[in-house]
């Protein structure tokens, strides 16, 4: 599809509706941690327990879990970007009301409204962002996992310094930057087209009678469970001021994006995605039972909660990166039937480790999280076989491993084919253009072989195109070819987040029709990118058993024969 930039393309040349949306997430994410840090303080001038306290989450979460199974349907009807000023209006509103409350009930009641507007706009914003890219989404994905790392860090952080000042500081600061970030959307985003057909308000539970996406949700419930009785109940023990709390949880937050974007992507491809959340699952009841044991002394709770991060940032990526593998629905459908459980595990939580600590003492809440962290290994391990038949395209459900699907007819021909690949770029006609002239040099067959991704992002999935939209672009393709004489055949690839591994499906469909030679043009994605998922050149040159080649349309320089040392130079800018 593409080989490294001699000079990498701009992940964050992008419009101003990305940018708008972006900004967006930013303070959306921020919501995860900016409370946690002034729980101590709600509790003290509220004359509240940290029981009553913890209600903020339960409210906050089990509304967005109830909210969740309606934006697939509130979102066919006003369409997208509707529903993110809705979300992002009721946010502003009920952040507002929540600063100027005066009773811990009255912030939980507006937290459950908050938590309806961020239901609203998390279903909808990644999409959003990789509709209104231009030039290829792969930039505009790096902008939304940026926004992503910054929300989860300096949500904390910014929690800390505003809360060091009132508790009611977070709340108006959200509430100020949501107002900015509505603005910006109603301005720079433009109105995208609704699904053609209507999302069911039912779906995602009718889905839910799926073995697969069931075993996976209640995965995730467990899973949430012990994520947030960590995050509603750890701040105290550590008897830290706001601003404290804000520096331990940003270097949690840290932590989170880091093993998020750029780890669990690298994990998942090398071990399987089963096998990494068994381990990471263990690894996060092993952290719970130590919060536990030494909840007494605040600095094991401390450093157990920062480690906790790195553990919390792969099961993100990959509960939904296992959501997306065994699902039979369409994806929206899966996400909002998955968002329903994961966040009414999430919100039941707090308010039973409450209960808990009220009757028994605080340690107890952290060893009943450590048992559902581990109760969630068996239930994952009752639905591996579903998990091994989706990785390896065995099952009956939707194929969200790589997968090809032929468009038009093939060549008349069985001499070796030139094969190349290209992605939803500008640059991609021109790169089949010159892969057409090197066909023609070799007298080969060409087969035209787009390449169309399933975003995955931490907690959010998202489709860059539709079917639709990939086959009319390999249709136009051959539709080019065919007026310049040239007689050729199409693929659509598809693959779910990773590109190494979509690039080993490539390279093994070249065995299998004996192809002569792989081309490829330049990377619009840029080194981030194509380190967080992984990069599609570099597991194609290493996985091709034919010649892999560069085309560069814009030069007269002969396709260059990709190898290692040749992958090497590109990468340092040597050519």
């Amino acid at each position: 599809m593409s080989a490294p930039h001699t000079k990498a393309a701009s992940s964050f040349r992008q419009p101003k509706a990305v940018w708008a949306v972006a900004f967006a997430c930013v303070i959306s994410f921020m919501g995860i941690g900016l409370v946690d840090p002034i729980l101590p303080a709600l509790a003290e001038s509220l004359h509240a327990s940290p029981s009553q306290v913890s209600l903020l989450f339960s409210s906050y979460l089990i509304v967005t879990a109830v909210a969740m199974l309606f934006v697939g349907w509130v979102s066919s009807r006003i369409g997208a970007k509707g529903t993110l000023l809705t979300g992002l209006a009721v946010i502003v509103v009920f952040a507002a009301l929540a600063g100027t409350s005066g009773s811990i009930n009255g912030i939980v009641g507006f937290r459950a409204g908050w938590g309806l507007g961020n239901a609203l706009f998390i279903a909808t914003s990644l999409a959003v962002i990789v509709a209104s890219a231009s030039g290829g989404f792969g930039g505009a994905i790096i902008l939304y996992e940026t926004a992503l790392g910054l929300g989860i860090a300096v949500g904390p952080l910014l929690g800390g310094e505003l809360g060091a000042i009132s508790w009611r500081g977070p709340f108006f600061g959200v509430a100020a930057l949501m107002a900015i970030a509505f603005v910006a959307t109603l301005a720079f985003v433009p109105s995208l087209p609704k699904p053609a057909r209507p999302t069911s308000p039912i779906a995602p539970l009718k889905a839910l009678r799926h073995r697969g996406l069931l075993t996976m949700g209640i995965m995730a419930l467990l899973y949430n469970w012990g994520f947030f009785t960590m995050l509603g109940y750890a701040p105290y023990p550590m008897e830290l001021n706001a601003h404290q709390l804000g520096l331990v949880f940003t270097g949690w937050g840290l932590l989170v994006a880091a093993f998020s974007v750029f780890f669990a992507p690298r994990l998942q491809a090398r071990y399987g995605t089963a096998r990494v959340l068994y381990a990471n699952l263990l690894g996060l009841s092993i952290a719970m039972a130590v919060i536990a044991v030494g909840v007494s002394t605040p600095t094991v709770v401390i450093v157990a909660v920062i480690v906790s991060g790195a553990f919390i940032g792969i099961n993100n990526t990959l509960t939904t990166q296992a959501v997306m593998l065994v699902s039979p629905v369409e994806r929206p459908v899966a996400s909002s039937a998955y968002g329903f459980l994961r966040f009414i595990g999430g919100g039941l939580a707090p308010y039973v480790a409450g209960k808990l600590a009220d009757a028994t003492d605080l340690s107890v809440p952290f060893y009943l999280g450590a048992g559902t962290f581990l109760l969630a290994i068996p239930v994952l391990a009752s639905g591996h076989r579903l998990l091994r038949e989706a990785e390896t395209d065995t099952g009956d459900s939707e194929p969200v491993t790589p997968s090809l699907t032929p468009v038009g007819g093939p060549a008349a021909t069985d001499a070796p084919p030139v094969i190349v690949a290209v992605g939803a770029h500008d640059q991609a006609a021109s790169v089949v253009d010159a892969a057409a002239r090197l066909a023609h040099d070799t007298g080969s067959p060409l087969e035209v072989v787009h390449v169309q991704q399933t975003a995955v992002v931490e907690e959010q999935a998202a489709d860059t195109e539709t079917p639709e939209q990939a086959r009319a672009a390999v249709t136009a393709h051959l539709d080019r070819l065919a007026a310049q004489g040239v007689t050729a055949g199409g693929q659509v690839l598809s693959s779910v987040g990773d590109h190494a591994a979509a690039a080993r499906a490539l390279a093994q469909h070249a065995a299998d029709v004996h192809a002569r030679t792989i081309a490829i043009g330049r990377s619009p994605r840029g080194p981030l990118a194509q380190f967080a998922d992984g990069s599609f050149t570099t597991a194609l040159s290493h996985s091709a058993t034919c010649t892999v080649v560069l085309v560069e349309p814009d030069s007269d320089t002969a396709p260059r024969h990709l190898t290692k040392a040749t992958l090497a130079e590109l990468r340092n800018g040597a050519c």
